[in-house]
């Protein structure tokens, strides 16, 4: 694991500006700690004032720092997306591989399942997930509902993968070895779907963030925990731009840009790398 990502920061520019840029914002929204203010507390500072020695990225309207708001906006917002990454490539592994080893009346189930979760609207069920439990909806809540969405298409490109390992001799020895199927799942198979496991973990994460960042801006979350669509959600609120505060809803929208090019270019380089042809082309063969 270290040599390939030695490899990838040695030879790989892009995967080297991603990390860079994803490492960096990471740092900062870990600073939230060391904050000297709770990040829910409002009316403490003098609001509106613009950026300065003192308040490197001003104060909001509602008495807040925007530099500790923006740090502990980023880690909930990147929470929310790696739960929701982890839980949705729990299901797309358990359900491809699954679909893809076992075959016949359990690969028409599943993949019939796969199928109606694709076809169905993601936004318009999370916004009626919202409306129905309004008064008790939590990021968690959220997170679970948008990872039952996320899945699906990535059950299918590995279940593929698992039918092309189906039939190979080392599975059938693995069969006459004894071997249960979650262990020939496990031990046999995994390790080479893990690849497009982790790629397709990247490109979930982009979609999670957007998602809550969207869902955020549109007021359709727990807005009074700090994240970077609740931060533009309570600027409009507050008419950030009309008044001339600029920097209350430009800040979170120039870090969430920099997450977004930094998550891409990873996503991007790591697909390049598990490419047998983009590492031979880059090689010169």
């Amino acid at each position: 694991m270290f040599k390939i990502l030695r490899d990838l920061l040695r030879y790989n520019i892009e995967f080297a500006i991603g990390f860079a840029l994803t490492l960096a914002i990471f740092l900062f929204a870990l600073a939230h700690f060391w904050a000297p203010l709770p990040d829910t507390a409002i009316y403490l500072l003098p609001p509106d004032m613009p950026p300065s020695a003192q308040y490197w990225f001003g104060t909001t309207s509602r008495g807040q720092d925007v530099l500790w708001q923006m740090s502990s906006a980023i880690w909930n917002t990147m929470l929310f997306g790696l739960t929701v990454t982890v839980l949705s490539r729990l299901l797309a592994v358990a359900v491809g591989m699954l679909s893809g080893y076992l075959g016949g009346r359990w690969d028409q189930a599943l993949m019939t399942l796969n199928d109606t979760m694709i076809a169905l609207p993601n936004i318009p069920i999370l916004l009626l997930v919202y409306f129905v439990m309004r008064d008790s909806m939590s990021w968690p809540v959220l997170a679970a509902t948008a990872a039952l969405l996320g899945w699906n298409y990535d059950a299918r490109l590995i279940r593929s993968v698992t039918l092309s390992l189906r039939n190979r001799e080392f599975t059938r020895h693995a069969v006459f070895a004894g071997m249960s199927v979650p262990q020939i799942l496990l031990r046999q198979h995994l390790p080479y779907v893990m690849p497009v496991i982790f790629f397709t973990a990247m490109n979930n994460l982009i979609w999670a963030i957007g998602l809550e960042v969207t869902l955020s801006v549109l007021g359709f979350s727990d807005i009074n925990r700090p994240s970077i669509g609740g931060m533009i959600y309570w600027a409009n609120q507050h008419q950030a731009i009309i008044a001339g505060i600029w920097w209350w809803i430009a800040f979170p929208i120039i870090a969430i840009v920099l997450l977004f090019l930094g998550l891409f270019l990873l996503a991007m380089s790591v697909n390049e790398y598990i490419d047998p042809r983009s590492r031979l082309s880059r090689m010169g063969a």
